[in-house]
């Protein structure tokens, strides 16, 4: 099939990889524009771009996809169908309109449950054991198109963003392949969803990352593994901002203030608004490297009543 792509993160990855495997014609590779990175502020190309030419694939990087004479360009190509992950710009009816297949999607989450931006940190964030990939054709909505194809899979329960992320994003790629082979010997039928059981995954603000220790443990502890690399998951200590890496679910009661620390033998612990507690594992204080909470108790004495959650103004 003579195919366009469009994706920009390490997750759209894989399925352009499949999709030049299983022996489509990518005519052309879009992403989003190199962006500075890093403290010296370099401009880096995106994940998706680097790939493409490792393959020898012609890339563009327009700065807006609605631009008139990029909807020229994509239509003189003549594809088949459009490949769209994660490519982080909307796309406009008039390129919609382009290919006979469509613009297929590949959505990190079981349609119509978590339309938006960051799906499966969502998934992992409120608690949930069981999500998956979705190909869709999309339309002028928010993730509204109809389902092509779906696959579940379980998250785990010490599963993280980054770790489902990955899963999925090779999930994603078979299932695209499965797609595009399903429309060559006609078998897709799209199906419409179902509106009424949508739910949202809005894109991440870097509030989401301060904890609210008035929060139950489990809600912290899925937090922690949801809102992975960012915006994380970070909180006051004497003043200064302290990330929380890695946590485990403590047993046993913890009937302090909510932000109550607690050291039992060489292990910290939090206390949680519903009387339970966390184990806090991995930390970085403001300025420092990242440690166990065994170095972090080495280098802090800790007093019997700190808190956690104030920061300095």
């Amino acid at each position: 099939m003579r195919l366009i792509f469009l994706g920009t993160p390490d997750f759209a990855v894989p399925t352009l990889e499949r999709i030049i495997e299983a022996g489509h014609e990518v005519t052309a590779v879009y992403t989003q524009p190199d962006r500075p990175k890093g403290r010296g502020g370099a401009l880096a190309a995106p994940p998706v771009k680097a790939a493409a030419l490792r393959h020898g694939l012609a890339v563009a990087q327009p700065e807006r996809i609605r631009r008139p004479e990029v909807a020229e360009a994509l239509a003189a190509m003549k594809p088949d169908a459009m490949v769209v992950v994660g490519y982080g710009q909307i796309i406009p009816p008039g390129i919609i309109a382009i290919p006979p297949h469509g613009i297929i999607n590949v959505h990190a989450s079981l349609l119509p449950k978590y339309r938006g931006a960051a799906p499966l940190q969502w998934a992992v964030a409120n608690g949930d054991t069981v999500t998956g990939v979705t190909t869709m054709r999309i339309d002028a909505g928010l993730d509204t198109g109809d389902i092509l194809l779906q696959c579940e899979t379980p998250i785990g329960p010490q599963e993280t963003a980054v770790e489902l992320g990955a899963r999925l994003s090779v999930m994603g790629a078979d299932l695209l392949v499965e797609t595009l082979d399903g429309f060559d010997r006609g078998v897709i039928v799209p199906r419409k969803q179902d509106s009424s059981l949508a739910t949202l995954a809005p894109i991440l603000r870097k509030e989401d990352g301060c904890i609210d220790w008035r929060r139950s443990a489990s809600d912290i502890y899925n937090r922690v593994r949801g809102f992975l690399p960012w915006p994380g998951q970070w909180t006051g200590f004497r003043g200064h901002l302290l990330r929380i890496w890695r946590v485990a679910l403590a047993e046993g009661s913890f009937p302090g203030v909510p932000g109550a620390l607690m050291v039992r033998g060489r292990r910290l612990f939090v206390a949680c608004a519903d009387g339970g507690g966390l184990e806090l594992l991995e930390l970085q204080l403001e300025g420092r490297k990242r440690v166990s909470s065994e170095a972090f108790l080495n280098g802090q004495r800790l007093e019997e009543t700190e808190l956690l959650g104030e920061l300095s103004q």
